[in-house]
């Protein structure tokens, strides 16, 4: 009976808890969003390209080869490909703006992944199904996965955007207060996702904390190099290197749990480890970044 009532109650966070608070999240980025932010490509094509090169498909591959390297049960390899699919969070902007980063390529960035994220999440997901010869989600069609990642990302983000560009003035007053409002949903997120799988979480831990950093380590160094080697700024690579290092770590927990909550646990556990790393970062740029003179102030919220 407490087995049934523990399974009915996962059921009830995957299907409700999950998907609203990623829904919070989303508005709170589309509060920060405007049109140019997806128009902005054409004015950095550069910039914009090899950050999305990165995080489209450098990541994805990564956490292949990570879950290889680190042989994790075929459930947990699918959850870190999951992870490793999804777009930059709001949270890369902020730490890209605390290291004196390029914060409107970040956010440029952050918004065009996230439309992405629609097509990329559900292909990686199949892939890592099929990879990893994983006994979950092989009885949920890809259109699913689609239509569920649109409605908890994309409709929210439009809810965001529409607000802003109706209710500037509310925005400007209450966008701090949202913002730490949606920090303070996804550290719960995280947790709640750790607990609801504790057992297996201390099971793995070893191997997924592995995993999760080499992962977090390797993208950032490889997004950085690669930034420099396309002759980009150090701003601009700081910000290709956050988006690389913080991703929607709730969109991967959303998604996986309403399948398996086993595919959560790599994102909350990359959760717990990818704010020391990006922090670490952050504090090495900053310094770097203020020599070469002040930072472009991001738009208003």
């Amino acid at each position: 009976m407490r087995d049934c009532r523990a399974v009915e109650d996962q059921s009830l966070v995957a299907a409700i808890v999950l998907p609203a608070a990623l829904a919070v999240i989303m508005v709170s980025l589309g509060l920060s969003l405007v049109p140019e932010d997806f128009r902005r490509v054409v004015v950095f094509p550069r910039g914009v390209s090899v950050g999305l090169l990165n995080l489209l498909f450098i990541s994805p591959l990564l956490a292949f080869l990570m879950a290889e390297v680190f042989g994790l049960p075929p459930a947990l390899a699918v959850g870190l490909v999951l992870l490793g699919a999804s777009p930059g969070g709001t949270m890369a902007n902020m730490l890209t703006h605390l290291a004196r980063g390029d914060v409107a390529l970040s956010v440029t960035m952050t918004a065009l992944s996230s439309l992405a994220a629609v097509v990329t999440v559900p292909l990686y997901l199949d892939l890592a199904v099929e990879r990893f010869d994983a006994s979950v989600a092989t009885d949920v069609e890809m259109l699913t996965i689609v239509l569920r990642v649109f409605l908890i990302t994309l409709v929210p983000l439009g809810l965001g955007m529409l607000i802003r560009a109706r209710a500037p003035d509310w925005t400007a007053r209450n966008y701090d207060t949202f913002r730490k409002t949606a920090l303070g949903v996804f550290v719960a997120v995280v947790v709640l996702a750790v607990v609801s799988e504790q057992e297996k979480v201390l099971d793995h831990f070893t191997e997924i904390a592995a995993a999760a950093i080499a992962l977090n380590l390797a993208a950032m160094s490889i997004a950085f190099l690669a930034a420099k080697g396309a002759r980009l700024d150090g701003r601009q690579a700081t910000a290709i290197s956050m988006e690389l290092g913080i991703h929607n770590a709730t969109l991967a927990i959303a998604v996986g749990a309403t399948i398996a909550t086993e595919l959560a646990i790599p994102a909350a556990v990359y959760s717990s480890f990818m704010f020391i790393s990006a922090g670490i970062f952050a504090r090495l740029m900053y310094r770097r970044n203020a020599e070469a003179g002040p930072a472009p102030a991001p738009h208003a919220a």
